[in-house]
């Protein structure tokens, strides 16, 4: 096979111990060989790639998403609000939503996340209304078409108004609707092993929107099938009130109580947990997925990141919904995630080589994969390659903290699996114009139902 050397980079971020200030050989899909300063390959390269005005880091990996909702951003009836009536807001126009607009959110989410050197993310897609009820499917096809690894989560709501949750009805689904699809999806799309393209986990949408049932039995699918389970836990102190409300226990305690308080599942936000639960969560290696920007656009705290790492939780980073982010930016979620953190825990005490490994191997190990996060020899060729020859990057001196610390917005290069996707700033493959006019009009469009 062609073996490509990137070579001498600026700078290099790779997740481990090991010297590559020479460059990466890959060969296929996978590094098979870190070069070391000064020196060269072990054997010829057939391609080389001048990376000197590089920084190269692990692709990045977003643990947390909601595609659909790049429709919202900035919705009017939305602004300036906390989560529950957020989500109240904006529950009824989501409900609009059908399966062309979903494709078109889709494929921008996971575009605007590669051109920001994404190359893995995770949606949770929990909104099946009438004429959605393949909307998986939708995304495993603009997810092939992207280029984007992903891990798909089969998300429901079925608790509605009427029975005291938050969603309305229309966007609610039985048991047997949500248990039946969710094996489909499993048994038609789920794929295993290194290099996995498309991975599907199952995610009930929270304790205020889904029966204890449905959370029961989709961890006990999840076993039975072996895929990960995902939900949206402790985000608000609202939430906490729920919970105890209705089912007289914590988020943890709940948790545990339905079948969920294992290595199988990863949570998004996890902020309002006491030190026993950090201690619980850690000795079951729960994963936690934090989401910065969202957390702050909607006051919803601050994710204890250290504390969970330390009791043996991984820790990942996410971008969430883009109607809580108002973005899919991963470059500059990472920054955010230092920042949030550095005001929990001092600036000594948060690096950019913590926000680095939490988008990187953290979200890695959060979502099951010991494939991606790492630059080393064996695994996927998942790259992220960035110039720093911006105004913002001028006069700046350590090229790794640079990226950070002076706003990278963009990739210059991405590579998934040994295939370049992104070449000067721009993806080959995509139209831009057409992209952005199409979703332009599914907003609209989506706009106009929610406005009769």
């Amino acid at each position: 096979m062609t073996r490509l050397w990137i070579k001498n980079p600026l700078a290099i971020y790779t997740g481990t111990e090991q010297d590559a200030a020479g460059g990466i050989v890959v060969s296929g899909s996978h590094i098979v060989e870190l070069v070391g300063r000064g020196q060269q390959p072990s054997a010829p390269c057939d391609q080389v790639f001048d990376a000197g005005e590089h920084v190269v880091l692990p692709g990045l990996i977003n643990c947390h998403h909601h595609f659909y909702q790049t429709l919202t951003r900035a919705w009017p009836g939305a602004l300036n609000k906390e989560l529950f009536p957020w989500l109240k807001s904006l529950y009824g126009v989501w409900a609009h939503l059908d399966p062309e607009m979903h494709g078109q959110a889709t494929r921008l989410a996971l575009t605007e996340l590669l051109l920001s050197g994404c190359t893995t993310a995770a949606d949770h897609h929990y909104l099946f209304p009438n004429g959605m009820e393949e909307a998986i499917d939708v995304q495993v096809e603009q997810a092939r078409a992207s280029g984007v690894r992903v891990m798909l989560t089969r998300g429901s709501m079925s608790l509605g108004e009427k029975d005291g949750g938050l969603p309305p009805q229309s966007t609610v689904q039985s048991e047997e609707q949500i248990l039946e699809d969710s094996e489909r999806l499993i048994n038609r799309y789920h794929e295993r092993g290194d290099g996995a393209r498309v991975q599907i986990a199952l995610a009930p949408c929270s304790p205020f929107s889904v029966t204890t049932g449905i959370m029961r039995e989709s961890a006990a699918l999840a076993g039975r099938l072996d895929v990960r389970l995902h939900t949206h836990l402790a985000e608000t102190l609202d939430e906490e009130t729920f919970c105890q409300q209705r089912f007289g226990m914590r988020t943890v305690d709940y948790l545990d109580s339905v079948g969920w308080l294992n290595g199988r599942t990863w949570l998004a936000h996890g902020i309002h947990f006491n030190d026993d639960e950090i201690a619980r969560l850690g000795r079951a290696g729960v994963g936690i997925c934090h989401c910065p920007s969202s957390n702050m656009m909607l006051a919803s705290g601050i994710c204890r990141n250290l504390e969970l790492e330390a009791a043996g939780a991984p820790v990942g980073l996410g971008v969430d919904g883009s109607a809580s982010n108002d973005g899919s930016n991963m470059i500059s979620e990472v920054r955010q995630g230092m920042y949030l953190q550095r005001l929990r825990y001092g600036a000594s005490k948060v690096t950019h080589f913590d926000a680095y490994r939490w988008a990187t191997a953290g979200s890695a190990q959060v979502l099951g994969r010991d494939d991606i996060g790492v630059l080393e020899a064996g695994r996927q060729a998942d790259l992220a390659l960035f110039r720093l020859d911006e105004l913002r990057f001028s006069g700046s001196h350590d090229p790794l903290a640079a990226l950070l610390l002076c706003g990278a917005q963009q990739a210059d290069r991405v590579m998934v699996g040994g295939a370049w996707k992104v070449v000067d700033g721009t993806l080959p493959d995509v139209d831009l114009e057409q992209l952005l006019a199409g979703h332009r009009a599914a907003a609209q469009r989506l706009a106009a139902k929610a406005m009769v």
